[in-house]
Formats: C-alpha cells, sequence, structure tokens
C-alpha cells in the first residue's frame, strides 16, 4: 500500500450519467494543492456489495480514503453501513450528531423524520467530521494502522465547506502539505497535440518537473508540475522548464495559465495603443465577443459590422462586387477587402475579417464547409489573409468558435512579428 489517497464516489446518478461528477474534480484538485499523491478514483453504484469490493481493492494500494455521496437518511444511502461491514465495526448512535440534526430541522420549522435518524450513526471509534451546512455529518476514522477513511455528503457545496473547515486542518495535523504540487499550464495555438508532443519529447520523459500534453477545444496545452516544499522553489524549477520548451515552440505558445488568446492580444494593443474593428460573416459576431468578454477591452476594441448578407459586404464595407462575383463571399480577395472596410469605416488600427463556410450546408469540392478566409488589415497599409480548412466534422459551432480564435491568433502573431 503506497502513502496516497484514492477517491470513491458513491451514487448510481453518477453511473447513469444523471449528474456531473464535480466532487471529484474538486478533490483531486485539492489534494494537489496539498501535495498528496493520488493515482485512483472510483465511482460505484448505491449497492453494498460492490461498495464493499471498491473498499477491498482500494485499501490495497492507498492510505487515504475520500468517499463522497451515501450519506443520506434513504434507504439507497448505504456509504457508512458498507465501511463499519467491511471493517467488521458496529455502527453506534452519536448523540451529538442527533441533537445537531434536531437543531438543524428546528431553524427550518421541521420535525426530523425517523429516517434522519440513520445519519447519526457512525463506525464505532470514527470520529465526526462535522457539516456546517448541511444534515449529513461525515466521519474520520482510522480502521486499521497507516488507513484514514473520511466521508462526505455528495452536495458539493457541503463538501466544501467540510473540506476546508476540517478535512485540510486534519491532513496538515498528520505531516500532509509540508511538499505541495505546483502546476502550470502552458497554452498554444496553431500546432495540433501530436506535433507539440513530437516537439518536447525529452521534456515528457523527465522526471521533475512532469510534463503533459492535452488537447482542448482547437488548442494545445502543456501541463508543468513540480512537487516543491515552497512556491518560490516551484517558481524557479517550473520557469526554467517553460523557458526551454518556449525557445523551442516559438509563437506557437501564446500564454500560460488563465491567459486566453483574447486577453493576449488585448494586451498587445493596450501596449502598443492601437485599436482593432471586425467585420464578420460566417461567425456572426462570435470574434467580437470574444473579445468584448475582456474587461477594459473598450480601450481597443471599437466595434464591427456583421456583414452575413453580400449587400451589406458592398455598401457597408466596400468589398467590390466584381471580386464578389469572380471569387464568391468566401475567398481570400473578399476577406482582404472586407478588413480593410472595416478599418477604413471605423477608422482603427487593424481591421480583421471572417467570411467562410460554416455548414452544414453551402460547401462544395473546391470550398467545402469548414473552408474559413480571415482578412487583416494593418497600419501602414498591411493586408493580408489567412486560409483555414477546419473540418465540417464537428459541426457548426465548432467551426464558427475555430474559426474567431484562428482570427486572434491572426492577429497576435502580426502584432508581436512588430516588436
Amino acid at each position: 500500500m503506497t502513502q496516497s489517497a484514492e477517491i470513491i464516489c458513491v451514487g448510481t446518478e453518477l453511473l447513469l450519467g444523471e449528474i456531473l461528477n464535480s466532487n471529484a474534480q474538486f478533490l483531486a484538485q485539492e489534494l494537489a494543492k496539498l501535495g498528496i499523491p493520488h493515482f485512483f478514483q472510483t465511482v460505484v453504484g448505491d449497492n453494498s456489495i460492490r461498495l464493499k469490493q471498491v473498499i477491498a481493492l482500494a485499501c490495497q494500494r492507498s492510505s487515504i480514503l475520500i468517499f463522497t455521496g451515501g450519506l443520506g437518511p434513504t434507504p439507497d444511502d448505504l456509504t457508512a453501513a458498507a465501511i463499519a461491514d467491511f471493517f467488521e465495526t458496529p455502527l453506534v448512535e452519536d448523540p451529538t450528531i442527533w441533537a445537531d440534526i434536531e437543531q438543524k430541522f428546528a431553524t427550518r420549522g421541521i420535525v426530523p423524520s425517523v429516517s434522519n435518524r440513520k445519519q447519526a450513526l457512525l463506525p464505532k471509534g470514527a470520529e465526526v467530521l462535522p457539516n456546517p451546512v448541511g444534515t449529513a455529518p461525515g466521519m474520520i476514522w482510522t480502521p486499521r494502522s497507516g488507513l484514514t477513511v473520511l466521508t462526505f455528503p455528495g452536495v458539493p457545496r457541503e463538501l466544501y465547506a467540510m473540506w476546508a473547515e476540517t478535512a485540510i486542518p486534519f491532513l496538515l495535523a498528520q505531516g500532509w502539505g509540508t511538499a505541495r504540487i505546483y502546476s502550470r499550464n502552458m497554452r498554444f495555438w496553431g500546432i495540433s497535440e501530436s506535433s507539440l508532443a513530437e516537439k518536447v519529447a525529452p521534456f515528457l520523459a523527465q522526471d521533475s518537473p512532469t510534463v503533459a500534453p492535452y488537447a482542448s477545444r482547437g488548442e494545445a496545452r502543456l501541463r508543468l508540475s513540480v512537487r516543491s516544499a515552497s512556491h518560490a522553489e516551484a517558481d524557479r524549477a517550473l520557469d526554467s522548464v517553460q523557458h526551454q520548451i518556449q525557445a523551442l515552440c516559438g509563437l506557437d505558445c501564446y500564454g500560460t495559465d488563465g491567459d486566453t488568446l483574447a486577453t493576449v492580444v488585448g494586451k498587445l494593443l493596450a501596449q502598443r495603443g492601437q485599436t482593432v474593428s471586425v467585420a464578420e460573416s460566417c461567425t456572426g459576431g462570435g470574434l467580437g465577443q470574444k473579445l468584448t468578454e475582456v474587461p477594459g477591452s473598450s480601450a481597443y476594441f471599437w466595434g464591427g459590422a456583421i456583414a452575413y448578407d453580400n449587400r451589406v459586404k458592398l455598401r457597408l464595407l466596400n468589398v467590390d462586387s466584381g471580386t464578389l462575383e469572380t471569387q464568391g463571399a468566401v475567398s481570400a480577395q473578399v476577406a482582404e477587402q472586407m478588413a480593410v472596410g472595416v478599418q477604413k469605416l471605423l477608422g482603427t488600427a487593424w481591421g480583421v475579417s471572417i467570411t467562410g463556410i460554416a455548414g452544414p450546408g453551402g460547401g462544395s469540392e473546391n470550398k467545402p464547409v469548414g473552408l474559413v478566409y480571415i482578412g487583416l488589415a494593418g497600419p501602414e497599409g498591411t493586408v493580408t489573409h489567412k486560409e483555414c480548412r477546419i473540418g465540417g466534422g464537428r459541426g457548426r459551432d465548432w467551426i464558427r468558435d475555430i474559426s474567431a480564435s484562428h482570427a486572434l491568433d491572426f492577429l497576435r502573431r502580426h502584432l508581436l512579428q512588430l516588436s
């Protein structure tokens, strides 16, 4: 058995997918903050036999078992009884728990039912893990040497309060938390997860800091993690690896942690005292939405035009009618003219445009669904474009969202090249 924690979430509703298992995510993040190794998570339904099978396996490989769910008053709330039965320990009523339950019901003008008394039962020798929010307390129990059991209700807000007020102080008192796991996410656009993994392969093989690749909605990420006794020591180790990776990947790395393409573009524009406007066709305002999600974006984002119909492209953005006829609305030439048109219309330093085929219909052999052109008009008459073939397999919303992100990235790279 290793010195590590295991998360066991109890509830048939989790197995059926009726609710999202956010408790496991929360606990995993909290364990990482405390530097507690965590290698396994299990979800098990409301079945005593299967729950005890899970406990038997967990006892062989983990020293801290953390349960959520199954502490309520109904017959399918089996966690406390199953734990006690597995360790061949009787359940006994704790009068302080029952008094607390009665008091909480009384404040609401309700008399607790007989079934609520079940929540006052704990294995003999277990300590109460108080619930300041709800009626179901948890337990802290050491049923055998080297093994600790903690139980929590499945209601997230109750779990959060109990974890913060009792579990963390208990674990710190047991010696955990002296060395914690610190993580940093490097964020990339314009490179696939597989290509990124190949480029940084030597880092993926090292033990500390660890480096792991991920993909999420068009972007790739690298999570850097290190176990350290101090934040300053961790930062030094993470900084070293981050700088080496940035040297390898160049402009493909756009930021870290909470950065987004929109926040990075906003900072670059603000630093230069420059402004931007947008002209959107297939994205229908999605690019403007991403820009305005950033607080303070009014300092550099002046507005835009949703030029969905060709008549708007002609009348508002001065796109050439001959170009529309010969090249079509989804073309590099029209994208560039749209960018220039909105730049002049609003008087901004930069104009960014998007025109494409979001589907599901409207595609052809030469211009398939997912073909998108991004136009860019910059200071001193700079005009250029980028062709993107996003692919229609993931649907219309995917194409529109990824197109807007490609446009932000296209602007970001040009802003950086002017540095």
